[in-house]
């Protein structure tokens, strides 16, 4: 593991395995390509070891809206069905009883965190436009052109303008909160650092609500939510390295509100939350493994 991770030199001395069937394990964790999960995950839930799945594959709970967006029918209908998507202090609840898990993507995360106060309060009138803005680590493992140092290290740049399979993602989760279809029109851009998230989203109020009544109403919501935090200003560096998630707003003009969410991609939009997932599924204190303020830097 170390030859493929250097950084855990010294400290890991594990082989990894050709195949995991998930005999004898309590759960496992699939880190792996679209559509590869789906064809894994069968054989593991059998097993009896619980399943957290951080690929797209079981993350929209609609078949067709699946094949619209990833191009292909969806092959293990079972477990879709059965799925609890995981955005941890949506549903900590569901997820704690659950024995399969979707994790989130990483735009969902952050936009889904900033918005949900609002969207679950039905304060919103009519859509939400999200710009968002991630390190090249977002756009996957795999060198591309759009993630070669020279094309985008000194550049920010626009991509899957709407075409983005995190769109009815977003989607779906601000439907469920507001109890009716939410418009969102989502545009990613990769920025020219390694790692870190901010989604900037701009919408209207159905109500005539002060800045300091909507702060109210983002404090009640997070109440007691262990890696929310609010602040004038998201900063991205304040959550490199971290669990943590950045919430700020401003209002502007009349009923226009602009909400900013931060996170670091690879940590709550991925492998921390899928960390989260498991404490709640094993009924472990939310922060176990993850109490790290972040880098700083």
């Amino acid at each position: 593991m170390s030859d493929t991770h250097p950084f855990l030199r010294g400290y890991v001395d594990l082989k990894f395995t050709e195949s995991v069937t998930g005999e004898g394990l309590d759960v496992v964790f699939l880190a792996t390509p679209h559509g590869a999960s789906m064809k894994l995950a069968p054989e593991i839930a059998r097993s009896g070891a619980k399943v957290i799945d951080l690929s797209g594959d079981y993350r929209l709970k609609d078949p067709a809206t699946y094949k619209k967006w990833y191009g292909h029918e969806h092959a293990d209908l079972e477990n879709l069905g059965k799925a609890v998507y995981g955005l941890n202090e949506l549903y900590w609840d569901e997820i704690a009883e659950a024995d399969f898990v979707a994790n989130p993507g990483c735009y969902p995360t952050c936009s889904a965190l900033g918005l949900a106060p609002l969207f679950a309060n039905h304060l919103v009138e009519g859509g939400v436009i999200i710009d968002a803005k991630s390190g090249t680590s977002g756009a996957g493992v795999e060198p591309t052109k759009a993630t070669h140092h020279p094309q985008c290290g000194a550049s920010i740049n626009p991509y899957k303008v709407g075409t983005h399979r995190h769109t009815p993602e977003i989607a779906q989760t601000l439907t469920r909160l507001q109890g009716r279809l939410a418009e969102v029109v989502f545009t990613p851009h990769l920025i020219p650092v390694v790692r870190g998230m901010l989604c900037t989203m701009y919408l209207k109020l159905n109500d005539d609500l002060t800045k300091q009544e909507l702060l109210g109403v983002y404090t009640e919501f997070f109440r007691r939510k262990r890696f929310v935090r609010m602040t004038e200003v998201p900063w991205m560096q304040a959550v490199i390295g971290s669990n943590h998630c950045e919430v700020g707003l401003e209002m502007v003009g009349d009923r226009n509100v602009v909400v900013m969410s931060a996170i670091d991609n690879l940590v709550k939009g991925g492998a921390g939350q899928a960390v989260q997932n498991c404490n709640a599924m094993f009924g472990w204190p939310e922060e176990t493994g993850l109490d790290f303020p972040g880098l700083g830097v």
